[in-house]
């Protein structure tokens, strides 16, 4: 899986020491890290503060000087602030956003500053901590938990990117759960399975209807203009700023 990662045009690729590796395979993940590589940023996601494993976890992270560490089930701005104590300079933190004290501490969290560059959050350990029914990861409504992360992560200049969809089959959900980012202001979206990549990728990026629309209402004259029958103003090429940012841009770790 290493190996197929490093060939993958995605903007990110996160490798995992937490969920997806069982407590006896923990040390053996670590020695494997020397290898992993990525075609843009290459990350790591560490144990949780405060778990047996975080400690050695950054050692691993620090011989191989990955772009980025991602902190899972963060709930404090502390959290942050001790794994970015233990990191050299030039490595980056993406906190993850996945349980409700984590909510009700996110904006505090955001605020720490660099090295913490983006906010993700976690929709299944979210939908656990807060005892939503259901049993898949990205299953739910969870609009208020996107709606708080985003404006947190704008407030104080971080990215803000969606957790995966863990339907591996159903392109058609998948899509829908990466609408559901995009229309929240959402720069980007976890996968777990390349087979998702593209679909990811499609929503993330703005179709040349869009673009074609955003030009020209760049183009338009200053103050309050029309274009296509809608006012637009300064605030409209705002807007339409932002679609071009996502003209042509791969969206998927």
């Amino acid at each position: 899986m290493l190996e197929r990662a490093a060939t993958l045009e995605v903007d990110e690729v996160v490798v995992d020491l937490e969920d997806s590796v069982a407590a006896a395979d923990k040390p053996a993940a670590r020695e494997q890290l020397g290898s992993a590589r990525a075609r843009h940023t290459l990350a790591v996601r560490i144990n949780g503060v405060g778990t047996l494993w975080w400690r050695d976890d950054l050692d691993a992270v620090r011989a191989l000087a990955p772009d980025v560490v991602v902190v899972p089930k963060v709930e404090s701005a502390d959290a942050v602030r001790a794994v970015a104590e233990q990191l050299p300079p030039g490595i980056g933190i993406e906190a993850q956003v996945e349980t409700a004290r984590g909510l009700v501490e996110v904006e505090r969290i955001a605020a720490v500053g660099p090295p913490l560059e983006a906010l993700v959050f976690g929709p299944g350990d979210f939908a656990a901590s807060i005892g939503v029914p259901v049993l898949t990861i990205g299953a739910g409504p969870s609009e208020y938990a996107l709606a708080r992360i985003v404006v947190a992560a704008r407030a104080f200049g971080l990215q803000a990117v969606d957790g995966p969809f863990a339907v591996l089959d159903d392109a058609k959900a998948l899509r829908a759960s990466a609408a559901r980012a995009v229309a929240h202001g959402y720069d980007g979206k976890w996968v777990i399975h390349p087979s998702q990549v593209d679909v990811v990728t499609e929503a993330f990026t703005a179709s040349e209807e869009e673009l074609d629309r955003a030009r020209r209402i760049l183009a338009a004259a200053d103050g309050a203009s029309a274009v296509d029958g809608e006012m637009v103003d300064a605030a409209t090429k705002l807007l339409a700023e932002g679609v071009i940012a996502r003209g042509e841009r791969p969206s998927a770790p």
